[in-house]
């Protein structure tokens, strides 16, 4: 690969992580005066809880040091295939997307929904792209896209 090739690929991972924290802020932030009076509903607090699991259960099998937040993946990132990637391969991406559906029910506003839909759509791009980096990296990981989901087992 050419130094300008890796070069844009650096460039469009950080651009899609700098829009992904930026859309997490926004709702953190509109969120934070519904979260701060307790406003939680039974829908908000199911998508956290789901959330919170899914995101630990993720790291008790993917530890910190294996993987970073741009979609290239590590140059000694080991392939991991259990635990929640048994059924889906982006589980990190599905926990961000139920936590942020968890805020965007406390808004009760098309707004939230709207920059929801816009982290769905950078984190789709972003697993489109990892999954591309990381068939020329993993001589396995074609394979294991063929019995796996990208976010929601057995849907998608």
């Amino acid at each position: 690969m050419t130094h300008l090739f890796l070069s844009q690929r650096q460039r469009i991972g950080q651009l899609l992580v700098v829009l992904q924290f930026g859309l997490l802020a926004w709702l953190g932030w509109a969120a934070s005066a519904p979260i701060g009076h307790g406003q939680w509903t039974a829908t908000s607090t199911w998508l956290a809880a789901l959330s919170l699991l899914l995101g630990s259960w993720t790291l008790a099998y993917n530890r910190l040091g294996n993987f970073n937040i741009h979609p290239a993946p590590k140059a000694q990132g080991v392939l991991i295939t259990g635990g929640p990637y048994r059924l889906i391969r982006h589980p990190m991406y599905s926990a961000v997307l139920l936590a942020a559906g968890a805020m965007a029910v406390l808004l009760e506003t098309n707004s939230g929904w709207l920059v929801w839909c816009a982290l769905a759509l950078v984190l789709w791009t972003k697993a489109h792209l990892e999954e591309r980096w990381l068939c020329e990296h993993h001589a396995g990981y074609a394979a294991y896209c063929l019995h796996t989901q990208r976010f929601i087992p057995w849907l998608m």
